[in-house]
Parts: structure tokens; sequence; C-alpha cells
């Protein structure tokens, strides 16, 4: 279903030139929460993104609302680029997000917990439990829960414990005949599963359903508050509720001054749990007494106190996803590994012959692996240098870099310590990279290093060849499975010879102005897009057949943004797929009337970014790591890279592109009020961009 965006209710004026970047954000999650809402999606799949909104909303108030709240703080009064100042966005953040997180608690409420149950999957409330499971409850909590808790007093004797980021609390009220009335928090362990799991044969049958597929869960909290006397033996306990804290958990960190990036980090991370309070949820049964004392204690206003139906922290439903049950998700996938490889006698073989598109999840991520893993082994492999932002926390690739080292090779890696809450893995693994010996660098001083980039260095009988893969997504073996990615094998010398000065700018010294095929920023990314741009506009003009596509994340760069309604206005057609934020205003006579924009919400997290010029009939394509905005262009170091193979740029215009564009299954259309309206196939043909036989063709 569609839901009534007011994204331009909030803004002074009706004719602004950009949509507010924060609440444009606020709209690519109701896109989500859209897709809980969607009863074509199979059950436990709209669980999941049920607690996918949840979570992408905690990060919004840790990162978007904390910098906010910063800038009020310190006074700024400068106007976000859509006329806004902090305040007003802070205003309008919360009159949006009231009714959002009221239709949540409807769909969780009175949609998918019912449709749940009706499948055999049953989130129980304690006080309906029947005696076998009171009893089973009990003696759980007595083994598993009780040694764990530890119950905090708070009075005038003893200060108000602290509340760490995202934690679960119960506020515990006691009345005592001496003392009155007297006030305790307990913290819900993060240690025990958040949905305690009944034994099999204490599920009540459901309909047909055999008992092995039939699941019951209680709430821990709730079994906490049940059992809540013991913690208090010989007190009176009166009242119980949950309330859950959110903290600012931007880390600013001020390198110039940091002699050691790595401590200065790790600190940074300590710091997290410490930041402000941005956002206290309750629970809507909480009094106004019990909820005045933990704001007045936590330090938040009114505007930061949040009511809510129902249990807190949602995101904790993913855990029932992990629920055996393949009738309720989306069809397994496996992905292909590409014919030019299998066939090959070998990869470098295989590079050699010819440029290798690969587009995660659809083709597996197996031969980037292979790629390291093959380096590490081959006896005529140099060095091998690589960058890397987000590893995940099993990482083969971090494991082959490794072993390379220990066979000899030259290995030189370019951590990104300060990759958002991705930071404690990374230094994990910077540090087991340089016990083996491997050269790790971290990073640039106010820059983030995004950029994918992988290069191997080959001895060969015609002398040094570079093989190198360069990619939109990160070295991550997980995400790889779920996020659309692309990624490009190739030994071209030109890219390749780019690829060696970048690594040269990352670990050393460099005025470096321009590439040879490269777009690097903060080097020349943003001159040169705006220029191809302005190029598209002058061979429009003498061939009237202009023409742009850009895929990416996110869109919110004014300067790009003004380029584009510039080739609008000179009648340059333009599509525009933007998953996330955009700013950019659609289809405004006379502003951006030859403008269109779709976001695809699905199963996978569309991630890639690419660039398409017609160029007047000689396309120019970039894929790459660079979103729109003004960090990726100004403040970290990205890299775009063109496409020259024709086989290549074919699967990409003529399959990919046109898929996304055509896609009346998943797409959104953002018209000219903010509002996002889902394309419907009606009575044509369902195209879905994420359909593989779509995508990969003879899949």
């Amino acid at each position: 279903m569609t839901v009534p965006s007011t994204i331009s209710d909030t803004q002074s004026l009706a004719e602004a030139r950009y949509f507010n970047r924060e609440l444009s954000l606020i709209e690519f999650n109701r896109r989500v929460l859209e897709e809980a809402m969607d009863a074509r999606n199979p059950l436990l799949e709209r669980v999941k993104f049920l607690a996918i909104f949840a979570s992408n909303l905690d990060e919004f108030f840790m990162i978007r609302v904390s910098g906010i709240k910063q800038q009020i703080r310190a006074g700024v009064q400068k106007r976000s680029p859509d006329g806004q100042t902090p305040a007003e966005q802070l205003s309008a953040i919360r009159r949006i997000l009231i009714p959002l997180l009221e239709q949540e608690r409807k769909l969780l409420l009175y949609d998918l917990l019912p449709a749940l149950r009706e499948q055999g999957i049953s989130i129980l409330n304690t006080a309906t439990l029947n005696e076998d499971q009171r009893t089973w409850v009990a003696d759980y909590f007595r083994r598993q829960v009780f040694p764990v808790l530890t119950p905090l007093a708070f009075d005038s004797s003893r200060p108000f414990p602290f509340i760490s980021n995202l934690s679960l609390n119960l506020a515990v009220v006691i009345r005592d005949k001496a003392k009155g009335e007297l006030f305790a928090r307990i913290k819900v362990p993060e240690v025990l599963p958040r949905l305690i799991p009944l034994p099999p044969e204490l599920c009540p049958p459901v309909g047909d359903l055999p008992s092995t597929r039939c699941h019951c869960f209680v709430w821990l909290e709730q079994v906490i508050a049940e059992h809540i006397d013991q913690l208090f033996p010989g007190m009176n306990v009166v009242e119980v509720y949950p309330f859950r804290v959110t903290r600012n958990a931007d880390v600013e960190i001020e390198e110039d001054e940091a002699d050691d990036l790595l401590a200065t980090i790790e600190q940074g991370l300590r710091q997290r749990r410490f930041g402000e309070v941005v956002r206290l949820a309750v629970d809507d049964a909480m009094p106004d007494r019990i909820c005045q004392l933990l704001a007045a204690n936590l330090k938040v206003g009114a505007e930061d106190i949040y009511t809510v139906r129902g249990p807190l922290g949602l995101c904790d439903l993913m855990q029932l996803t992990q629920i055996d049950r393949p009738d309720l998700k989306d069809p397994p996938y496996v992905p292909r590994i590409p014919a030019v490889l299998k066939n090959a006698p070998n990869l470098f073989e295989a590079i050699k012959k010819q440029d290798i598109l690969l587009h995660h999840p659809y083709h597996s991520f197996t031969p980037i692996i292979d790629f390291i893993q093959a380096a590490a082994e081959d006896p005529q492999v140099l060095a091998i240098k690589q960058t890397l932002y987000r590893v995940g926390r099993n990482s083969p690739i971090v494991q082959a870099l490794m072993h390379a080292r220990e066979q000899g090779k030259q290995v030189t890696v370019v951590v990104e310590l300060k990759a958002r809450f991705d930071e404690e893995n990374n230094i994990i693994w910077a540090r087991a990279m340089e016990r083996a010996g491997v050269h790790v660098v971290y990073g640039l001083v106010g820059l983030k290093v995004h950029a994918k980039l992988a290069m191997v260095v080959r001895q060969e009988t015609d002398g040094i060849r570079c093989y190198v893969h360069l990619g939109t997504g990160n070295y991550n073996a997980a995400t790889a499975r779920v996020y659309t990615d692309l990624g490009l094998l190739t030994c071209r010398p030109e890219i390749a010879a780019d690829v060696v000065d970048l690594f040269n700018y990352l670990t050393a010294y460099s005025r470096q102005k321009e590439y040879r095929t490269l777009l690097v920023a903060p080097v020349n990314l943003r001159r040169r897009i705006t220029e191809l741009i302005e190029e598209e506009i002058a061979l429009h003009r003498l061939h009237g057949n202009g023409r742009l596509i850009f895929k990416m994340n996110a869109l919110v760069d004014p300067k790009i943004i003004d380029a584009l309604y510039a080739a609008s206005q000179a009648g340059v057609q333009i599509d525009l797929i933007v998953r996330g934020m955009c700013s950019l205003r659609p289809q405004v006579p006379g502003l951006s009337e030859t403008i269109r924009v779709r976001s695809i919400v699905g199963r996978y997290l569309e991630h890639s970014r690419i660039y398409y010029f017609h160029h007047g009939g000689k396309p120019k394509i970039y894929i790459g790591s660079a979103d729109l905005m003004e960090r990726n262009l100004d403040r970290r170091v990205e890299e775009l890279f063109p496409l020259v193979d024709p086989v290549a740029m074919q699967y990409v215009t003529e399959t990919l592109l046109s898929t996304y564009l055509a896609d009346n299954l998943r797409a959104r259309e953002l018209q000219p009020d903010g509002r996002y309206v889902r394309i419907t196939p009606d009575d044509a043909e369902v195209i879905d961009s994420q359909d593989p036989k779509r995508i990969i063709p003879g899949c």
C-alpha cells in the first residue's frame, strides 16, 4: 500500500528547489515499512523488513538526530539547502515520525502477530501462559535469567545508574512502609535471547500444522517483570515499566591532534556508549510521574520522548527470521559463477583474456575471494594491495591477505578505521594483519577511504602485469549475499596505472590532480561529473538525444542537483534510480520536468552505483563507490571507473538499467510534492528488477 508522504508539508516554500535530506531519509524508511505491510511478501520477510525499519530508525536517531541537536546546542542558525533551521528540522522529524511509528505498531499488533499465530509462530504474553508454560518459564528464569540480573537502586544517597545506548530496561517502583516510594532500574540482559523459545511440547498445535512447525516465544522483559519480586525480597514491588534509550553514537575524531589514530578510534568507541540521550522510548502504560523522573535524570525534553504501544526495540524481531520455515521466506537463490571463470585454466588467464563484470548477489562473491587466495599461492605474484572498509567478522579476504604475507608476498592494506559501526571489527583485523607482517595503513587524515580496490602485481614472461578488482561494494562475503553490487576484474594497463597512482596517494604523498581513466574524490570526481553533465547538455543541443541515467544510494549534493536541473532545462532526458535520500525535486515545470526519480526497495539492498552518459550516441558508463553527496565528493576517497568492454557496457545498459527503469513490482516514483507512489503492473507483464532470470541471462 502507498502511505501519503508529508515531506513537502514541512517546507515553508512550496516551490523549494530541494527536499530536506533528513526527511527524505525518513521517507526511505517509510518505504521499508511498506515492504513489511505488503502481503505479497512472505510472512517472515515482512517481519524482517519491520526489524530493519526499527534498526534504521535507531541509526537515524544516533547519527542524524544527534547531529541536529548538536547544531542547536551550538547555536547554529544556518539553514539547510531546503531552507530549514536545525530547530525546524527537529520539529519536522518528530511530526512525521509520530504517525509513522503508530503505523509500525498497528502493523505489528493487528497484522503480523495474528498472521504469525495462524502459521504456528506465537509470541505469548506471560499473563496468558497456561500452567505448564508458567512452570517452565519460572524454571528458566531461576536457572538462566536471575543469575545475570543486577537491580540498581537510585535515591538521594545513590546516583541514577548509567543507561547504555540501545539498552532495554525496566523501571521498577517499590513501596516501602518506612521510606515510601523507591525506585530501581534493571537492564534486560543482552546476553540472553530477547525472545525466549519454549520447548516444542509446550506449543499448542495450530490447525493442521505438525508440531515441528509450531514455535512459541515469550518476551524476556515480561519474564523478568513476572518474577520481579525475587529480585527484591521482602519488598512490595508495585509497578514495572519498560523503557529504552538511544544515544548519540557519532564518534568525533580529532585526527590532527591524535598521535595514534588506532588508540583514538578505540577511545571514541568507548565514548560512544556515553553519548547524550537523543531518544527515550517508553511503554504507553508508564505513568507521567515515572516518565518525568526518567526524563529528568536522562536530561531529555518532552520532544525526545516517544510513547509506544507494545514491545520496545523491534529490531530484535530479526530473531524470528532464524526459524526454519522456508515456506514463509523468499525462495533460496544460489549465486552463479560466470561461465568465463568456470572454463578458464586459472583466474589470471581469464582476466587477461577479457574484462569480467560480476553482479552480486546474482554472481557469487567466491571469485573475489579466489582472486586474493590465488594471488597468495601464485609464485609469480610479487605484491597485493587492497582497501578495506567493512569486511565483517569472519573475513576470508583478510585471512587470504595474511596467508599471502606468510607466502612471502608484499602485502599492503589500507584499513578505514572510521567506518561507522564497523570500527571494532576493523581494529581487530588491522592488529591481526600487523602481527602477520602485513603493512597496514590507516587511511588519510580528514578523509574516509571508501574506495573499493584490490591490486595484484604479477611477474610474467613479458614483464610486470597488474590485475585489479574495482567494485561498488565492500569486501564482505556476508553482505555480498544481500547487497546488489558490481565489480570488475581487469588488467587493462591504463586502469591498472591509475590504481597504482591511487594507492600511492593513499599510502604516501601526492598532489596528483588528474587520472587517466578513474574519477577520484576528492581530487577530480566532482569536477568530472559536472563536466560530463555539461558535455551532455552541449551534445543534446547538437543532436537532440541527450540522456542521463544515474543509479545510486543517495542524491543530496546541491551543486550536482543544480547541474541536473540545468540539464533538464536544456531538454536532456534524465532517469534517476535513487534507493535512499533524494533532495532533487523532479517533474517541476521549468525546473526539472524531464527528470524522473524512482526508488527500488526489495529483497536485496540496492547498493550499486552506475552513471550513464549517452554522450551523443557514444555512451560513457562509470561505476564505483561514490554517491552524489557532499561527504562522498569532498570528504572521502572514492573512485568511479569506466566500463570499456563492449559486452560489459551492453549488459549494464540493455539488461541492468533497462530492467530497473521498467520495474513495476518493487519500484516507487518520486512525485514533485515528495510522495513516493508505488508503480503497479495492472494488466501489464510483471517486471521485477531483482528477479535473477532477468538480471543474469540464461539463469
